[in-house]
């Protein structure tokens, strides 16, 4: 688990296929690695990796295919910035909200326009990820914990105060680019329990939710909605 509370920005200093899938060698600049071990976690733009080597100046990661279906990992190469974070201890101040480390999907940069000091991103999601986005919700994107200030008829608006651009690879995203979204994981398991925690198999093959009899009336009776 993680905060979302960028660490360190780190780069990419070798990509390397092994049969089907790749490892990557990391850079961790200003990350302390003291207390990291074989084995541990670290989120790399988002995206939870397990530590398989530490040759001193950072880390060792294996990446699955399935990891390359879901993310930007297979376009990046020596040079690559990526935020990184550890994971979080039981002592950790929960300064940006509950990250797994799992991409939900690629998000589109639509808009960046300067807002003052700050910069204002409108990001464009993949249309099954926009109804876990709410207005003043938390949304994750390239690791990074941040509130959806709105919602756009594009996607939805983040606006990036100065310190988080300047600690993060945001201060250089630009329109066009692709983005690791993940979305907020109350939304995913309220979902599950409007719907009963069940699902089934349509005629396409593709797993459905099932309707069950909880909603908005019985939320509220329990006092679960207001």
């Amino acid at each position: 688990m993680f905060t979302g509370i960028i660490e360190a920005v780190g780069s990419v200093t070798s990509v390397d296929n092994q049969q089907g899938d790749i490892r990557l060698r990391i850079h961790t600049a200003a990350l302390d690695l003291s207390d990291v071990r074989l084995g541990d976690s670290i989120a790399t733009n988002g995206v939870c990796l397990t530590v398989v080597e530490l040759p001193g100046d950072g880390f060792v990661a294996d990446v699955s295919r399935e990891s390359l279906a879901h993310t930007q990992i297979g376009s990046w190469s020596k040079g690559t910035r990526v935020n990184l974070e550890k994971a979080m201890l039981p002592t950790t101040r929960m300064g940006g909200h509950i990250v797994t480390g799992h991409v939900d999907g690629l998000g589109t940069i639509k808009q960046r326009q300067a807002d003052a000091r700050s910069v204002r991103f409108v990001i464009a999601p993949p249309a099954s990820l926009q109804k876990y986005i709410a207005a003043k919700g938390s949304i994750t994107v390239d690791g990074v914990s941040l509130t959806a200030n709105a919602l756009t008829s594009e996607g939805f608006e983040l606006n990036i105060v100065p310190h988080t651009a300047a600690e993060t690879t945001l201060h250089s995203a630009q329109v066009g680019q692709k983005v690791h979204l993940e979305v907020d994981i109350i939304a995913r398991y309220l979902e599950q329990l409007l719907h009963g925690g069940q699902s089934h198999a349509d005629h396409s093959g593709k797993t459905q939710a099932t309707a069950s009899s909880i909603d908005q009336a019985f939320l509220a009776k329990n006092g679960f909605w207001k």
